[in-house]
């Protein structure tokens, strides 16, 4: 169980946001904000005034000694509960709107039909993307097993495998290694299994979902990633597979290959990595976000790679973004965006280049903002690994 004085330095993140907005209490229903503010998924609610201590109410399972936790069979309970325990109901009340089901949200908002609800979804967001010193410390931990995962997959490659059985094989690992096996991601457009193996030129099939890089996946149900093509030489492989180790997610791609590759190949691989170095020379904090796109889109463009950069028939629209509890946190490193860097932001930067006839090409590592800069939190350099 998360330390109480950890949690109440994440709580009182958003008590500082919700004061902004003259909110008086929150209503805390899904499972990634309970995990963020409770310490462990739960069924029930957290009540977190802005101004007092916060209490569980609780379905099942119980808690841990140590916390303010209460019993209840349902949501309208909740006011008589807290009258109970001297609290005058919100005037003003957040709730994840962007997340609850529609059904869920009416039924939350009935029990306070006086209370004016606020979306506190982006808030939460928000308080979420500037990562608490512990939270650093998990991402470290998982990066050093992530990369461990990793440096074993030339062991499990076999000749005459496609990319579905070499997907097998690094997912076996990941578990072995300790990865939860979970995928989370914000929002109900963005679905996956652990990540994605691509090779060839499957990398270049366009997919609904807003990930870097595609794929035509093995059924139209779940159209990304890998589709059962086989390993040749002269392809490259790129496995871009999430971390979920202790609930944070560390996101990490390598580019592995099958005999020798196009000259072409080398070249672009080598500009994927001069664009993470142009990177870690600027992120700081203060520095914007979409320089960082700009700067990685400029670096592709003077080096005739821009029609194949982040995709080619249909381009992703970012070159990193933030990592925490989900997939897809805050910051985005996208044009158009107008955050800046922020000491203990937690990002991804996956500059990626397809190569036609070869495959994806690129490197992808977690990164913290440090006071003067950026640290790498996936060990590793990013040469390509020969498999075989």
């Amino acid at each position: 169980m998360i330390d109480h004085s950890e949690l109440k330095l994440r709580r009182d993140k958003i008590r500082a946001l919700m004061a902004q907005q003259n909110v008086d209490a929150a209503l805390i229903a899904c499972n990634v904000d309970l995990l963020y503010t409770v310490g462990r998924v739960v069924s029930g609610y957290l009540y977190l005034p802005v101004d007092a201590s916060a209490h569980i109410f609780l379905k099942r399972p119980d808690m841990p000694d140590g916390e303010r936790v209460h019993r209840l069979r349902k949501p309208e309970q909740l006011p008589e509960m807290l009258n109970a325990l001297g609290f005058a109901m919100p005037r003003r009340l957040m709730l994840e709107s962007d997340e609850l089901s529609h059904t869920d949200y009416l039924r939350l908002a009935a029990c306070f039909p006086k209370a004016q609800i606020v979306n506190g979804t982006p808030l939460i967001r928000q308080a979420r993307s500037v990562k608490t010193r512990y939270e650093i410390e998990l991402f470290r931990r998982s990066g050093i097993l992530h990369a461990r995962a990793y440096n074993r997959i030339p062991s499990v490659y076999r000749a005459g495998m496609t990319d579905r059985d070499l997907s097998i094989e690094i997912e076996r690992i990941m578990r072995q290694e300790g990865c939860l096996g979970l995928f989370r991601t914000f929002g109900q457009s963005m679905e996956i299994f652990m990540g994605s193996v691509l090779t060839g030129d499957n990398a270049a099939t366009p997919s609904p979902y807003d990930f870097a890089l595609g794929g035509e996946g093995l059924h139209p149900s779940l159209p990304v990633g890998a589709n059962g093509t086989p390993l040749r030489d002269g392809q490259t492989v790129m496995v871009d597979i999430g971390g979920n180790f202790y609930g944070y997610m560390s996101d990490m791609s390598r580019t592995y290959t099958i005999g020798k590759l196009s000259p072409e190949a080398y070249d672009a691989h080598q500009v994927c990595l001069a664009i993470e170095e142009d990177m870690m020379r600027h992120a700081a904090p203060g520095y914007a976000c979409e320089a960082l796109y700009e700067n990685a889109l400029l670096i592709a463009e003077q080096q005739g790679y821009a029609d194949r950069f982040m995709g080619t028939t249909r381009h992703a629209g970012f070159v990193g973004h933030g990592i925490g509890l989900q997939i897809n946190e805050l910051p985005v490193l996208a044009p158009r965006t107008k955050q800046t860097l922020e000491e203990g932001m937690v990002f991804a930067f996956e500059p990626k280049i397809i190569v036609p006839g070869v495959g994806p090409v690129g490197i992808e590592n977690s990164w913290v903002v440090t006071a003067d800069g950026v640290e790498q939190l996936t060990p590793g350099s990013g040469g390509l690994v020969a498999l075989g």
